[in-house]
C-alpha cells in the first residue's frame, strides 16, 4: 500500500485499484462488475464463467489485509441490477458475509441501476446515489462541474507505456486537486486510456496518472 495526499486526507493507494482510507478504516473500490460473463453468456457470447468469483477472492482478500470497518463500491458493482440474482450460491454467501461483518455501501453506476430499479436487494448493504464522507462526495461518474473534492470510478483508467520496446498496460488512478477517479478493480474489466478525452472532460487540464508499486508511487503527466 502506497500513502498519498487527497484533498488533505492521508489514503493508501493499493495496485489492485483499491483505496484505503486508514482515518476512517474504510476501503473504497470500483467497478467490480459481478456476473459480467453470465450477463454477455445470456446473449450468446461465452466468456469463463468465474470472474465474480476472482473478483470477490480479490475483495476478500483486500479487506482482510486492511482491516476495514467500512467498504465503499463506487458504482458498476454488478454488470446489471440483477446481476446479485445470478452470483453462484457460495459467491452469494461469501459476499453477504462480508457486506454483514462490515459497514458495507453500494453506490450505484450506470450498469447496475440502468433499469431505473432504485434500491434492490445487492447481496446486503446500503444502496446509495452517491454519499459526502468527512467532505469528500462519493459518486460513480465524475461531474465536471462538481467543486468540491471527489472520488469517482467508472472510466476503468489505464496507463498505456512503452518500457524496453513493449507496449505495457497498468491500471492507474487519475488525479488533480480535487478529483481522483479508480480504477475497475473487477476481473473482467477493460480500460480506458487513461488520457482519453472523456477522462480529461471529467477531471479537467492538469490530471496525472497515478500507479502505486510496492513503497512509492509512480506520477505521470497527462497531455490535454
Amino acid at each position: 500500500m502506497v500513502p498519498f495526499s487527497f484533498a488533505d486526507h492521508d489514503l493508501l493507494a493499493l495496485g489492485s485499484g483499491a483505496l484505503f482510507w486508514p482515518a476512517r478504516g474504510a476501503l473504497l473500490v470500483a467497478d467490480l462488475h459481478f456476473e459480467k460473463a453470465s450477463w454477455f453468456a445470456a446473449r450468446g457470447q461465452m466468456l469463463p464463467p468465474y470472474d465474480s468469483l476472482a473478483t470477490l477472492a480479490d475483495l476478500a482478500a483486500v479487506v482482510a489485509a486492511t482491516g476495514a470497518r467500512e467498504v465503499w463500491c463506487l458504482g458498476d458493482s454488478f454488470h446489471d441490477d440483477a446481476g446479485c440474482d445470478r452470483l453462484p450460491a457460495a459467491a452469494q454467501a461469501r459476499l453477504r458475509a462480508l457486506t454483514t461483518a462490515t459497514a458495507w455501501t453500494w453506490i450505484t453506476g450506470n450498469h447496475d441501476s440502468a433499469s431505473g430499479a432504485g434500491l434492490v436487494d445487492r447481496c446486503g448493504g446500503t444502496v446509495l446515489p452517491e454519499a459526502v464522507v468527512d467532505g469528500l462526495v462519493l459518486r460513480h461518474e465524475a461531474s465536471p462541474d462538481e467543486a468540491r473534492p471527489e472520488l469517482s470510478g467508472h472510466f476503468h483508467p489505464k496507463l498505456r507505456v512503452r518500457v524496453r520496446g513493449r507496449n505495457v498496460a497498468r491500471r492507474c488512478f487519475v488525479a488533480t486537486p480535487t478529483k481522483l477517479i479508480l480504477p475497475a478493480f473487477g476481473a473482467l474489466t477493460g480500460g480506458l486510456d487513461a488520457d482519453h478525452p472523456e477522462i480529461v472532460r471529467a477531471v479537467g487540464r492538469g490530471a496525472e496518472a497515478l500507479v502505486p508499486v510496492a513503497d512509492r508511487m509512480l506520477r505521470f503527466r497527462l497531455a490535454a
